[in-house]
């Protein structure tokens, strides 16, 4: 009960801000279950993967986008995510924690500094034939630290590419899924996956999900990214605090 309680938790979370909620998951792993970092992603991955889907599905409902565009993003990504993550099961965890803590920084700080511009220089839009591009990169990051691509690809679309914000992150968990899958079947093999503790906390989060992407549409855009910036700060924190 109480994984599925803090399944609940971590989807609807993770329907607000357009992720998985693999991002909070795997310091609450860690922290309460005692998990070596690789085996924390693993399982945290099990509650990722259809959480998701459903978040993609969702988004697509409000923000209609062409389904062959997320086709191609999502299958792209593959291409580097299984590479990306047959080097994290080789990784020494205390490493792997500190460059996951990094990389949250360093998302936190972009957030933070995109709210406070004061001004934007007005460029033309890549080309779509550069979007596989946006997958790669996404599948990278989804196979290294078995989260973050949606995170990355979405900045990516929308100053890179364009898009607004509610289709980029429709986009960007459109190359989270079959780079969640991916990921999940490495960390599996290489036994980094907890599975009686994954499965309940998917199903919680598949119960909850739903409702935060509605509330995602509801809040002030200003709001979310703020929010957004102050998770990956407090959790890249509760990482390092983790470290030894």
């Amino acid at each position: 009960m109480a994984a599925l309680a803090l399944g609940g938790v971590l989807g609807a979370v993770g329907g607000l801000l357009g992720i998985g909620g693999g991002i909070l998951a795997i310091p609450v792993l860690v922290m309460l279950y005692g998990m070596n970092q690789a085996l924390a992603q693993g399982t945290a991955l099990v509650m990722m993967t259809p959480n998701v889907l459903i978040g993609f599905w969702r988004y697509r409902q409000r923000n209609p986008f062409p389904l062959q565009t997320a086709v191609l993003i999502g299958l792209s990504s593959v291409l580097s995510t299984y590479p990306a993550a047959r080097l994290a099961v080789g990784m020494n965890a205390v490493l792997l924690k500190q460059c996951f803590a990094v990389f949250l920084f360093g998302l936190a700080l972009y957030f933070l500094l995109q709210r406070s511009s004061a001004s934007t220089v007005d460029t033309l839009p890549w080309s779509d034939r550069w979007l596989p591009g946006v997958g790669v990169i996404g599948g990278l990051f989804a196979g290294l630290f078995s989260v973050g691509a949606g995170i990355v690809a979405a900045p990516i679309l929308v100053k890179g590419f364009g898009k607004k914000q509610a289709v980029a992150q429709g986009l960007a968990l459109a190359l989270v899924v079959p780079g969640a899958v991916v990921a999940l079947y490495t960390y599996g093999r290489a036994g980094h996956v907890d599975w009686k503790l994954g499965l309940p906390m998917a199903l919680g989060g598949i119960c909850t999900v739903s409702w935060g992407v509605a509330w995602a549409h509801r809040l002030p855009e200003t709001s979310l990214k703020r929010l957004f910036a102050l998770m990956l700060i407090i959790t890249a924190v509760l990482m390092l605090r983790q470290q030894h």
